[in-house]
């Protein structure tokens, strides 16, 4: 009590006393908590690093629309989710390049504690590090020693995973005036203190809670707006768009993707004419329509424009959502809305009608280039249809298409911009279109480079084979319908595959539409990537890699094990004059759910990089599994109707088929211990795992059902099983 601060920031800094300062923390804490009351999270980690709250609050205070502009001028900073407005991920530091980077050395590392999908990329301004992890949880570090400042868990329902389609992911942060922004898995977008993780503000972005909207995108702030999509198509949602007050939480505007009841007076302009392009007798209304706008927004200051790439129809299937067919606006386009009203500027539409989840929420990159020698602002876009797109930003006018992969969809794009269909695309009984829903391009960001006039685009292939549900009735359970027990509405069945999945990284040349080199990975579901004036790129792997490329030709330069599958983009800065790369690591998302190209399971950890780093890499897990599945009695006249209920109650989406799959960051069922499936029925109702995202189904499900579950997936494994000779 007797202390001056000058004493107690010298014991701060005596190792010795840290200990002691810890002790002292805890017994305080105990006797708060006998009072009901607690330290705030921050008060332990203040004492073991050397970013003081002083300093934070001065650091992060400075960023706002002014700071992010400038920083565009050196990048020694990562201020937003794409380091820039532009969101190039080109970074201009050159301190690591070819000549050098073979000396890169791990630095720290720091483990996130999650064993779900991380799909973010560090924020970093002057040596302080934000950075989001599964269920939203935000951890504040200090970039010099990857020491935890503070952590803040916005207490998201685990049990209520489910909700939403591809992990319990977030994309990232924001920061704007001493504020970090989180846009949590249910709904919720929340304000912390960035000095200390204490809330500021909470705000409920959704407009109903009997759909399943739920938020996996990073909030954007420009100009005092926070600015955040939804997700949830799949689930009979109406995609929006919104604006809230950075100081507040109040809401400024919104706009929908997709139009509403047509009975019902229209928003505005826009979804008057939307609805004239959707046909009433499907009652797309009941279901949403979709059009979530769930991944990529960006913002240009000059033309005070937003960007945003909106979402798949829901359900997938035009035929029931809109039966006399039509473009179904405003799915798989890009929209420019104004930023300060968020009135409808103009709209590009990349795929009229979507009937393959080809979604137009890829991230996209504002560029000035050149094209048939006059200067032009630009939209790169690369979305799931397997086209790359360049897109006028001024005025949302076609300028060339050309797919990066094979696609059987469509022969190419017309001078108007609309695509040649093949028509067996949306007609054919079973069709396995390529590239499949999982896209030929997903959320891992892509980064261009203006020295090498190249982008560097994630590319792959995973094949899915559809055909139409015959009986499709929204928002309904019925036997064998995806997720139809937890409210999925995708209007077509899954059939076995015939083509190959694959994996590679793209340069591609935006002006001439053309590759100019490529790696193939062992995989689909790589990282995204981040190009510097090093002339570097570097990109993490789903075998559990993160290497560097030379920007100009592709060959590997350097890589690192990262102890699990990457997914996620790095990011790089200055700090103390030293150049470093850090990238959040941990295996996940829609396909990482149930597939896996590496034999560990390591935590999401965060790797910080530098020349000359010699910090050792943590210890790596390997994947434990006991087996197939053997032991479990089962009548095989249940199998079938099993098989029915485990597609239903979407078992298929997060553990895959039992024994066929390896497993993702989700165990494959054919691999776990005979006594778990014998007890099935303790871990689906007000089960053990629900804090894990195990969704309870109590009063989904029967003991019945449970029985044939049980028959389903021993039977599986059973007729899988290698013979014995």
């Amino acid at each position: 009590m007797g202390r001056s601060n000058a004493e107690c920031h010298s014991l701060e800094k005596k190792p010795g006393d840290r200990s002691r300062i810890q002790i002292a923390l805890r017994e305080i804490s105990v006797a708060l908590a006998l009072m009901g009351l607690s330290l705030p999270s921050s008060a332990w980690a203040q004492s073991g690093t050397d970013a003081k709250p002083d300093r934070i609050k001065a650091t992060i205070s400075r960023v706002d629309s002014d700071f992010i502009e400038a920083n565009t001028k050196t990048s020694r900073n990562w201020p937003t989710v794409g380091l820039d407005y532009a969101e190039t991920r080109f970074s201009k530091l050159n301190q690591i390049n070819t000549d050098n980077v073979r000396d890169l050395g791990l630095v720290w590392s720091y483990n996130l504690e999650s064993s779900r999908g991380i799909e973010a990329t560090p924020l970093v301004v002057d040596g302080i590090m934000y950075q989001s992890a599964p269920w939203n949880v935000v951890h504040a570090i200090d970039a010099r020693t990857g020491t935890k400042i503070w952590s803040f868990d916005p207490g998201v329902d685990r049990s209520k995973t489910y909700r939403g389609c591809c992990d319990a992911v977030s994309r990232g942060l924001a920061l704007y005036k001493g504020k970090v922004f989180v846009a949590a898995y249910d709904g919720r977008l929340i304000a912390l203190d960035a000095t200390t993780g204490a809330k500021l503000w909470e705000t409920d972005t959704l407009i109903d809670h009997e759909h399943s909207y739920t938020i996996t995108g990073a909030p954007r702030v420009f100009n005092g707006k926070v600015v955040i999509g939804q997700s949830g198509a799949e689930y009979g949602v109406r995609g929006y768009v919104t604006a809230y007050d950075s100081e507040t939480g109040h809401q400024l505007w919104r706009w929908f993707t997709v139009p509403g009841d047509p009975s019902k007076p229209f928003e505005d302009a826009s979804m008057e004419a939307a609805a004239k392009t959707w046909d009433p007798s499907g009652k797309y209304w009941i279901n949403g329509g979709g059009g979530a706008p769930w991944d990529s927004i960006t913002f240009d200051p000059d033309l005070n424009m937003v960007y945003v790439g909106t979402g798949n129809g829901g359900p997938w299937n035009r035929k029931l959502r809109s039966p006399s067919g039509g473009d179904n606006l405003y799915l798989g386009s890009i929209v420019a809305l104004n930023a300060d009203t968020g009135r409808y500027i103009w709209h590009y539409q990349e795929t009229p009608g979507d009937n393959w989840d080809y979604t137009s929420t890829q991230p996209m990159i504002l560029a000035d280039i050149k094209i048939d020698g006059a200067p032009r602002k630009v939209i790169l876009h690369a979305p799931k249809n397997g086209f790359f797109f360049v897109i006028d930003r001024t005025n949302g006018k076609f300028i060339s298409a050309k797919n990066f992969v094979d696609v059987n969809w469509a022969t190419g794009y017309d001078a108007n911009g609309r695509p040649i269909e093949l028509p067996a695309a949306r007609d054919a009984d079973q069709y396995e279109s390529i590239p499949g829903p999982d896209g030929a391009h997903n959320w891992q960001p892509m980064s261009f480079n203006p020295l090498t006039g190249l982008v560097y685009l994630p590319a792959q292939h995973i094949p899915v084979n559809l055909s139409p549900e015959k009986s499709f009735v929204q928002n309904a359970a019925a036997p064998g319908k995806l997720g139809g027990l937890l409210g999925g509405n995708i209007g077509f069945v899954f059939n076995p595959p015939k083509s190959a999945p694959f994996g590679r990284l793209l340069a591609w040349d935006p002006v001439h539409q053309k590759e100019v080199w490529r790696v193939e990975h062992v995989s689909p579901w790589n990282g995204g990537t981040l190009t510097t004036a090093g002339n570097l790129v570097f990109q993490g792997t789903a075998d559990g890699r993160f290497v560097a490329y030379d920007a100009a030709n592709g060959t590997k330069l350097w890589e690192m094990p990262t102890g699990t599958g990457a997914v996620a983009a790095a990011a790089t800065y200055m700090v103390d004059d030293r150049q470093y790369i850090s990238i959040a690591v941990g295996w996940g998302g829609s396909y990482g759910l149930t597939h896996r190209a590496t034999e560990y399971q390591n935590p999401g950890t965060i790797y910080t990089y530098a020349l000359g780093g010699t910090a050792k890499l943590p210890a790596f897990v390997k994947y434990q599994t006991d087996g197939l599945l053997q032991g479990v009695k089962y009548d095989p006249k249940d199998i079938r109707e099993g098989g029915e209920i485990y597609v239903a109650a979407a078992c298929v989406a997060c553990h895959g088929v039992p024994g066929v799959g390896r497993g993702g960051n989700i165990i494959n069922l054919g691999y776990v211990g005979a006594e778990e499936i014998t007890s099935l029925r303790h871990i689906l109702f007000h089960g053990p795992f629900r804090d894990q995202g195990m969704p309870d189904f109590s009063g989904k499900l029967t003991e019945g059902d449970v029985v044939k579950l049980q028959a389903f997936i021993q039977g599986t494994v059973d007729a899988i099983r290698p013979k014995s000779r």
